[in-house]
C-alpha cells in the first residue's frame, strides 16, 4: 500500500480478477458441477481441475486483450456484467448464448421492470460494484513497456500450459464432460457471455446488408372468382406451452371457453426458437428451423410481404415487445399504450386489441385481410400480472418475479391462469369473427412462440440453446377455428390430422394456403391445412 492505495502489477491484478470471478461468480455453474459427480471417485480432485481450468480460461483472456491502459476498465466492466449475468444464472437457471443476447437487447422497459428486484441489486452491490470501486482504486505499478508486455506474454503462456496439463492429465474425464455434460459448461460466467457477444459479433458483421431487400414470392396472385373475401386473424401468443392447455389433455381445466367451440388444437407442434426474438421472425420466414438465420432474415422479405404483394391488407397489433422487424413494410399499431389500448389497468390487457377493429374492417371492405395480434401472453417471471384479478382462478400464486422463492404450487398456479386468461381472449377473437360471417370467410390461427421452464430441475422462464432446451420450451400450442357456414376448409380432415408432427415451419405455408395464393414458393407438403382445402 502507498499513500492509502492497493498497488499491484498488472499479472497479480489479472490472477486475482480471475481467481475472484470464477469463485463467487460461478455457484450455478460450480453447484452442477457438483451435482453431475456427487458420488463419483476423485469428486474434489474433479471439481478442482475444471475449476483451475477456467481460472487459467479467463487469466489467458485478460493477458491477452488486458493491455495497461485498458485492464482496470476491462475489469471493471467485466465485474459489473458479470455480476447481473450471475444473477440471472443463479435465480433462473438461464443460459447467456448469442440467442439470448438478442433476447437481451430486445427487451424494453416494461420487461426491465418486471426483473429488477432487492435481490438483483444485491448481486450487482456485492458482486460487483464493490470489487469494482476496489480495482478503481487500485495503484497500478507502472513497469517499462518491454518488462509488462514479457510478464503479460509469460502469464498468457504458463495459463494455457497449465489449462493443457489439467486436460493432458484427465483426458478422459475432459472428453466425457465436453460430450456428456455441454449443459453443464454453458453455465460457466463470465466465459461463456463473453463467447456469445464474440459469436453475437461476428454474425453482425457478417456482411453489409444489400441497399434492398431481396425480395420472395414475385409471382403471388390471388383467384379473382371467389365470391368471398377472406379474413384471417393470425394470434401470435407468448410463453404457452401446449402441455398447460386442457384442449391437449391438462389435467386443469385452463381452456373452459375454447372446449365450447368448435376448435381444433394441434397436439404436436415444434417451436423455431426458445425466445421471442429467435421464433417470431423464423416464423414468418421462408427458412425452416435448421436453416433459419436471423441476420439473413432481416435482409429477406417474410410471408406478409408475399401475402401484400397478392393484394391482402394486413394489420399488425402488438401489446408485447415489437414484431421483431417482422411487420416493419404493413400497418402496425402499438398496444401497449393506453393512447391506444383502452383496457389497461396494472398493465395493458390483450383483449384492448379487439377495439376498433370492426372500423379498421370497415375502411378495408374490398379486400382480403390478414389481421395479426400480437399478445403479451404468459410473459414470465411475473405472471401475475398478465391477467386481470377476475381470472386468478388458481391459488395461491407467486406474486413474485423471484420465481425460485416461490412453491412450485404457486409458481404453476400464475402461469396456468395466465392460460386461463389467453383461452378467454381467444374466445372473444372468435365472437367478434362469427359477426363477419357469412360476408368472409373467417380463420383464426393460434400459435404461441415458444415455451416455459416452471421450475422443472430448477429451471425457469426460457432461452435455452434449441439442441438442449427441454421440451417445455419447444413444444407449443396451436390452434385453428375456421367458420363452417361459410369456409372452403374441412374441418373433419383437419380434426383427423390433428396429431401429425407440426412446427412453426408449417405456418408459412399454411397462411399462402389460406389465401389461397398461387406461387411457385408455395409448398402444399408443408401446408398443416393442406389435405383439407376444398379449393384444391
Amino acid at each position: 500500500m502507498r499513500g492509502g492505495r492497493f498497488q499491484a502489477t498488472q499479472s497479480k491484478l489479472i490472477i486475482a480478477a480471475a481467481l475472484f470471478l470464477t469463485l463467487f461468480h460461478n455457484a450455478t455453474f460450480l453447484d452442477k458441477l457438483f451435482a453431475t459427480y456427487a458420488g463419483t471417485e476423485h469428486l474434489w480432485l474433479k471439481l478442482a481441475s475444471v475449476t483451475l481450468l477456467h481460472g487459467c480460461v479467463l487469466t489467458a483472456l485478460l493477458a491477452l486483450v488486458g493491455f495497461t491502459r485498458i485492464l482496470k476498465p476491462l475489469i471493471i466492466i467485466l465485474l459489473l456484467v458479470s455480476s447481473l449475468t450471475a444473477y440471472f444464472i443463479d435465480t433462473y437457471q438461464v443460459v447467456i448464448d448469442s440467442d439470448m443476447l438478442v433476447n437481451m437487447l430486445q427487451t424494453d422497459s416494461a420487461e426491465v421492470r418486471d426483473l429488477l428486484d432487492f435481490r438483483l441489486a444485491g448481486y450487482f452491490l456485492i458482486l460487483g460494484l464493490l470489487p469494482a470501486a476496489l480495482v478503481y482504486k487500485l495503484r497500478l505499478v507502472v513497469e517499462p513497456v518491454g518488462r509488462s508486455l514479457a510478464k503479460r506474454v509469460g502469464l498468457l503462456i504458463l495459463s494455457l500450459a497449465t489449462a493443457g496439463l489439467l486436460v493432458s492429465l484427465s483426458s478422459d474425464f475432459y472428453a466425457s464432460f465436453i460430450r456428456t455434460h455441454k449443459i453443464v459448461r454453458y453455465y460457466t460466467n463470465p466465459s461463456t457471455p463473453i463467447y456469445a457477444l464474440f459469436r453475437f459479433s461476428r454474425e453482425k458483421l457478417k456482411g453489409q446488408r444489400p441497399e434492398q431487400l431481396l425480395t420472395l414470392g414475385t409471382d403471388a396472385t390471388m383467384p379473382e372468382s371467389d365470391p368471398h373475401r377472406e379474413l384471417v386473424v393470425l394470434v401470435v401468443g407468448e410463453t404457452a406451452r401446449a402441455d398447460h392447455f386442457s384442449l391437449n389433455g391438462y389435467g386443469r381445466e385452463t381452456n373452459p371457453r375454447l372446449a365450447g367451440e368448435d376448435v381444433v388444437s394441434f397436439g404436436n407442434v415444434s417451436s423455431c426458437g426458445t425466445s421471442t426474438a429467435i421464433s417470431v421472425p423464423c416464423m414468418f420466414s421462408f427458412s425452416e428451423r435448421k436453416r433459419f438465420d436471423r441476420e439473413q432474415s432481416e435482409m429477406h422479405e417474410n410471408v406478409l410481404d408475399v401475402l401484400r404483394r397478392a393484394g391482402v391488407q394486413i394489420l399488425w397489433r402488438d401489446n408485447n415487445s415489437g414484431s421483431k422487424g417482422v411487420a416493419d413494410r404493413v400497418e402496425f399499431q402499438d398496444f401497449r399504450k393506453p393512447e391506444n389500448n383502452p383496457i389497461c389497468d396494472a398493465e395493458c390487457r390483450d383483449e384492448g386489441m379487439l377495439e376498433g377493429l370492426d372500423e379498421w374492417l370497415a375502411s378495408h371492405a374490398d379486400k382480403d385481410l390478414l389481421i395479426v395480434l400480437h399478445q403479451m401472453g404468459s410473459h414470465g417471471p411475473a405472471y401475475y400480472k398478465r391477467y386481470p384479478p377476475a381470472f386468478e382462478k388458481f391459488k395461491p400464486v407467486c406474486a413474485s418475479n423471484q420465481l425460485d422463492q416461490c412453491s412450485r404450487e404457486e409458481v404453476v398456479n400464475a402461469y396456468d391462469n395466465t392460460i386461463l386468461y389467453t383461452d378467454y381472449f381467444l374466445s372473444r377473437v372468435i365472437d367478434w369473427l362469427k359477426t363477419k360471417s357469412p360476408r368472409y370467410e373467417s380463420s383464426m390461427l393460434y400459435f404461441s412462440d415458444h415455451g416455459e421452464s416452471l421450475g422443472e430441475s430448477g429451471v425457469y422462464l426460457h432461452g435455452f440453446p434449441y439442441a438442449l432446451a427441454p421440451t417445455a420450451q419447444t413444444s407449443v400450442p396451436a390452434i385453428l377455428w375456421s367458420a363452417r357456414e361459410n369456409t372452403d376448409i374441412d374441418l373433419n380432415a383437419v380434426h383427423a390430422a390433428r396429431n401429425q408432427e407440426l412446427s412453426h415451419d408449417n405456418m408459412f405455408h399454411t397462411l399462402l394456403g389460406i389465401f389461397e395464393i398461387r406461387s411457385e414458393i408455395y409448398q402444399p407438403d408443408k401446408d398443416l391445412l393442406t389435405y383439407a382445402h376444398t379449393y384444391r
